[in-house]
């Protein structure tokens, strides 16, 4: 586990909150699903196999550049918290379809999803370095 400090975790924070609402009112979720964000992003930021970390070392300096890590590091959350409520919607709808749901098919699909959020992450930054205006969409949707 990697420690933030509380400037960083409240800047990541403020972030994945920016980024999320923008997709999902925040402030109307139920409580169990504040709950579940609360619970991602915990486990996101603390980054306990060091994905993150690893991931943002290995950005060109150029991409590092753009935007403070704490900063991409709530970017990140609120991408795997939209990816994740997708994927939770469609389990939803499943189960509501009297179809069965085999556990052992969703089993690791939250470990699955964040990697993938980061990956893309990733790649948005990096091309954020030549397209301008991806970079300005990131700051908008980020409102910084």
């Amino acid at each position: 586990m990697i420690e933030r400090t509380a400037e960083y975790q409240a800047t990541a924070k403020t972030i994945s909150f920016n980024v999320a609402n923008k997709v999902l009112p925040m402030d109307k979720l139920p409580e169990t699903l504040l709950e579940a964000y609360e619970g991602l992003f915990k486990e996101l930021i603390q980054d306990n196999a060091g994905l993150f970390e690893k991931s943002w070392q290995s950005l060109p300096a150029s991409a590092q550049k753009l935007m403070p890590q704490a900063e991409f590091h709530g970017f990140y959350i609120a991408n795997a918290w939209m990816q994740l409520s997708r994927v939770a919607q469609e389990i939803a709808d499943e189960a509501d379809s009297d179809e069965a749901i085999d556990e052992k098919e969703y089993d690791g699909v939250f470990g699955r999803l964040a990697e993938q959020s980061l990956k893309e992450s990733i790649k948005k930054l990096k091309k954020a370095r030549t397209d301008r205006s991806l970079l300005n969409s990131f700051k908008q949707v980020m409102a910084i």
